[in-house]
């Protein structure tokens, strides 16, 4: 029988693609369960902006840590495998590509806010302003 003649280049995205999959924690979260997580496990989770600092000064979740996308691959080493990773931005996209970044290297507990901030300020904080 032949091989596919690229099955091992198939078979190494094949198995980032699980190592990007977590069991436990899943890959998005809604903004409702991110503030029942941040509210019932506060010492369990951390919440991290990845918004650029311009955004951050617009408006903020309280209580959230900045770390602009640009500079999360150079934060890893500061980041905790222990705990929650909540990670948003201003409407998701950018947060789910630093999920996905930190689920390839090596982090299971961490999920995207759904929506990110914007829906943040639509369903739990409208004093939370929109921009």
């Amino acid at each position: 029988m032949a091989q596919f003649p690229f099955a091992h280049l198939l078979e190494s995205r094949v198995l980032v693609f699980l190592n990007t999959m977590s069991e436990t924690y899943p890959l998005e979260l809604s903004v409702v369960e991110t503030q029942r997580l941040l509210s019932e496990n506060s010492g369990k989770v951390v919440l991290i902006d990845v918004r650029e600092p311009h955004e951050v000064e617009l408006c903020r979740i309280a209580g959230s840590t900045c770390i602009p996308m640009r500079q999360i691959p150079e934060n890893v080493g500061t980041l905790s495998k222990d705990k929650h990773l909540l990670i948003h931005c201003h409407h998701g996209g950018r947060s789910m590509r630093v999920t996905q970044f930190l689920r390839a290297n090596g982090f299971s507990a961490v999920s995207n806010v759904a929506g990110g901030i914007d829906a943040w300020s639509l369903e739990i904080d409208p004093s939370v302003p929109r921009y």
